[in-house]
């Protein structure tokens, strides 16, 4: 970046008043995210006609994501940031709704299309640490990045909590006074995009610079491995986090057992939020998402260890860990290589794959659990050996770059 492409204080000053309100839309409208994740294998149990298939709801609002991204992207290069998020909050209210109302009538077919819906939500939420970048400096984009992320903190404590507050509120029907907590955050959070300063971007003239395709961009070594290491990074936590309270009942635990786990869980995700930017500042991108990756070896060797209570939470810790470390870095490494007017074009192809991704995790994960043995021992056991390959190829690509890196120094 040139000194004449450095943002003018008037410019750094709106962009950071941007980083705190997607950091306060992150601390609320995140609350779905424990909440889908405690609840959906839960009630896909208590709904679904074949027991494998619990986890599809958290699938679908994965995969609803995924197919959302490009089109919610498309959306803020035409029209803003705030309308892609809008949309969002949108989705995850009537997603929620139709949730609670799966449960109220016992349909699991509703359940499922609330699911589907409440990937919108998802989707947009992705977008919150791209937008935490918009006119900020290389040495500011880590950081911006970061503290939007670490407002998941908090997030990580309204969600569980309001699980336990709600779950028998419309009792006898489990979990649908949860689901209507959800709707609200939605509603309550929406609010939030308005003091959003996210103006139209301009309309593209002859003279405008030109996109590269997606091919020529998939193609760049710096954004293929930041996309392969968000894509390990995010589906791996997805993978563990999903059968994660089915695991815990499945051995003798109770519920607020699992969301408190989950707790923890989210807890680590996003705490280390507060100095990732600056570690990734100090020792490079490349490192930490490296480091990310040992972390995440590290929670699938304890998760193999045993299940005690106390291997749930040091597992899910180190989980949350290490998914900030990788995804944190993959996106700040993806940030530095692609040009203003290339944004919604490489953003929502990122999101589209890194969902993808994550839906094919949180699938498999339900089929690991529920149809590997016949027990929740057997099942978690399974669930974590599944870690090995996709460490394996983000660790490749990672060693592939820096001798790419390398060779184009000499």
């Amino acid at each position: 970046m040139t000194t004449a492409d450095l943002p003018s204080p008037g410019q750094r000053n709106t962009a950071i008043r941007n980083v705190w309100v997607l950091a306060a839309a992150q601390m609320l409208l995140g609350s779905q995210m424990p909440i889908n994740f405690i609840l959906g294998g839960l009630a896909g149990q208590i709904l679904s006609p074949v027991l494998c298939f619990a986890t599809l709801p958290i699938t679908l609002i994965v995969f609803g994501s995924m197919a959302s991204a490009p089109v919610i992207s498309t959306v803020m290069q035409k029209y803003g940031r705030r309308a892609g998020f809008l949309i969002g909050a949108a989705g995850g209210a009537t997603g929620s709704c139709l949730c609670a109302l799966a449960l109220w009538v016992g349909s699991f077919w509703l359940l499922l299309a609330g699911s589907l819906l409440s990937g919108l939500y998802m989707s947009a939420q992705g977008f919150y640490r791209f937008a935490a970048t918009d006119g900020v400096d290389d040495a500011f984009r880590p950081k911006a990045i970061s503290w939007v992320m670490a407002a998941g903190l908090a997030s990580a404590i309204i969600g569980p909590q309001l699980v336990k507050l709600t779950t028998d509120a419309l009792a006898p029907v489990p979990f649908a006074g949860a689901y209507l907590a959800a709707a609200g955050l939605n509603v309550v959070g929406a609010g939030l995009f308005f003091l959003l300063h996210s103006p139209k971007p301009p309309r593209p003239t002859a003279d405008s610079p030109r996109a590269r395709g997606y091919l020529e961009l998939i193609r760049t070594p710096h954004i293929a491995v930041a996309m392969i290491c968000g894509m390990v990074a995010y589906a791996l936590m997805n993978l563990v986090m999903t059968s994660t309270p089915l695991a815990i009942v499945g051995c003798g635990f109770g519920t607020s057992d699992a969301a408190d786990v989950v707790s923890a869980h989210v807890l680590a995700m996003f705490a280390p939020s507060f100095f990732t930017g600056h570690l990734i500042n100090r020792f490079g991108v490349e490192r930490i998402i490296a480091v990310g990756l040992v972390i995440l070896m590290g929670a699938g060797i304890v998760g193999l260890s045993g299940v005690e209570l106390s291997d749930f939470f040091i597992a899910l810790v180190l989980l949350g860990i290490g998914w900030n470390f990788g995804y944190i870095g993959a996106t700040s490494l993806l940030t530095a290589h692609h040009r203003p007017e290339e944004r919604g074009r490489v953003q929502g192809m990122n999101d589209f794959f890194v969902f993808g991704c994550v839906g094919i995790a949180s699938l498999t994960s339900g089929g690991l659990m529920n149809c590997s043995g016949g027990d929740a021992q057997t099942g978690w056991q399974a669930v974590n050996l599944a870690m090995i390959p996709m460490l394996t190829l983000a660790g490749a690509s990672l060693v592939w770059l820096a001798i790419r890196v390398k060779q184009s120094r000499v």
